[in-house]
């Protein structure tokens, strides 16, 4: 059982038991992981208690969760009972453990799953690559010498590697959608104040949002089902009711009006990328385009935003633990420092133009598809790649695709074209509705799996 559906299907049947399918799974992480280096700890004793409960509860006859036994870890931005939450900084290592889980893990293990640990990140989740200078680079399942993209870069590995079913991860400008991309899985950025953020560590307070990883739409629905509700130690979650997605999930795509995004995302994206998108589009019968209006000056609305809200959160690391801090995330926090109020000021007063005006589409479609990512994984280390007969700085140019849609916080879903990169490798395609309408995003995604376009396997080397 590779699924996290159909683990716990099995463990309820009393097919499997939860504390086997955890025992498979250390075993896996501990052979497998010093390769991909997706952990930064593994909650062993934690996981065991939580899987003896699963395996006594059926045993009484009890009611299981609709994931019981099933595997879990979190970026390591979410607070896990009895673990220091490190942000992937060595600033916060001394930091005293986290005495009570982050809302979404809660849920999580209130439907049964089981948490084995927690994993690597950029610092603070500033970066897109997971080349973490502390902890070491995540590296991608499918090509090691590659990265897994960021800055939950350790989430997507570790679903990717079959480590574990299911993850959680964080997306500001793009750190759920780049990775499962890159990674060759399945990610959803659910809407802006949708989930709980209440016990993980901010990193720019409107534009952050939480979000699973799966290697199927089914799990992933299933995972962001167990975690929505109103939660009131999140004063930014919009108290708006929110329908299971599982129910509808398999309803197919008739009737919806989908169209793909041109202009920017297409300019922006390498010939092997729009091409695939392309052939997403024929297979779902896809006839119509429209343009994001001012996408551009959305991804710039979106830096300027990040760079100011992110270095006020860190202003005293700035002065005190400057050298302790990553070069790369220090040198951007501290240009945003520096960065004018009447530019903050003036790119979240653009953000509420955009954000009105790229809901205007939603009047003619209900769906857009766009690439998730310029091109498929780079090397490790390499700082630019040629894009469209330019040459691009390798880390923020993997938001490129990301970000306008970031800035105005709307639904999305990734679903993986294996094969579809440049290279050969894995990318993501874009599925973006409206804001509360995650069922639409999720209903495509599982209607590509279906027609046999999206799929993601388990990495060849990891299988």
């Amino acid at each position: 059982m590779t699924t996290a559906l159909g683990i716990a299907a099995a463990v309820r049947d009393g097919e499997l038991r939860a504390t086997d399918v955890l025992a498979r799974t250390l075993e896996r992480i501990d052979r497998l992981d010093p390769v991909v280096n997706s952990f930064t700890a593994v909650t062993r004793e934690r996981a065991l208690r939580e899987a003896e409960a699963v395996d006594a509860q059926r045993a009484a006859g009890g009611p299981l969760g609709p994931l019981a036994g099933v595997p879990f870890a979190v970026k390591n931005l979410f607070d896990v009972r009895g673990l220091t939450t490190l942000a992937g900084s060595k600033i916060l290592a001394d930091q005293p453990p986290a005495v009570r889980d982050a809302t979404l893990v809660e849920r999580m293990g209130a439907a049964g799953s089981v948490i084995v640990g927690a994993l690597n990140m950029d610092e603070f989740a500033y970066g897109f690559t997971t080349e973490n200078s502390h902890a070491g680079p995540t590296r991608n399942p499918h090509d090691t010498g590659r990265s897994a993209g960021g800055s939950s870069g350790g989430s997507a590995a570790a679903v990717a590697a079959g480590l574990v079913p299911l993850s959680l991860g964080s997306d500001t400008n793009g750190s759920i959608r780049v990775p499962a991309s890159l990674c060759g899985i399945f990610g959803l950025k659910p809407t802006y104040g949708r989930l709980s953020r209440a016990r993980s560590y901010p990193f720019v307070h409107s534009l952050d949002h939480l979000g699973p990883f799966a290697r199927c739409p089914a799990d992933l629905a299933a995972a962001y089902d167990a975690m929505i509700g109103a939660d009131p130690d999140d004063p930014a979650q919009v108290p708006r009711e929110a329908m299971p997605v599982s129910p509808t999930l398999d309803s197919g795509i008739g009737g919806l009006r989908i169209a793909l995004a041109g202009g920017y995302f297409a300019d922006n994206a390498s010939a092997r990328v729009t091409g695939t998108l392309a052939e997403v589009a024929a297979a779902l019968e896809i006839r119509r385009k429209v343009d994001l209006p001012e996408a551009a000056r959305g991804r710039a609305a979106a830096f300027l935003i990040t760079n100011a809200e992110g270095a006020q959160l860190h202003l005293d690391h700035l002065r005190t633990r400057f050298a302790d801090m990553e070069p790369l995330s220090r040198e951007r926090f501290l240009a945003g420092a520096l960065l004018p109020a009447a530019w903050y000021v003036g790119a979240q007063r653009f953000r509420r133009w955009y954000h009105d005006r790229v809901l205007e589409l939603f009047a003619d479609v209900d769906v857009i598809l766009a690439p998730a990512t310029p091109r498929s994984a780079l090397p490790l280390g390499q700082e630019t790649f040629e894009l469209n007969g330019r040459t691009v700085p390798t880390r923020p140019s993997m938001g490129l695709l990301t970000q306008p849609i970031s800035c105005i916080g709307l639904p999305v879903a990734v679903a993986p074209i294996q094969g579809g990169g440049d290279e050969g490798l894995p990318v993501g395609i874009q599925i973006i509705a409206a804001p509360w309408r995650e069922d639409l995003c999720l209903r495509v995604a599982r209607t590509l799996q279906r027609l046999g376009v999206a799929r993601a396997p388990v990495a060849p080397a990891f299988a």
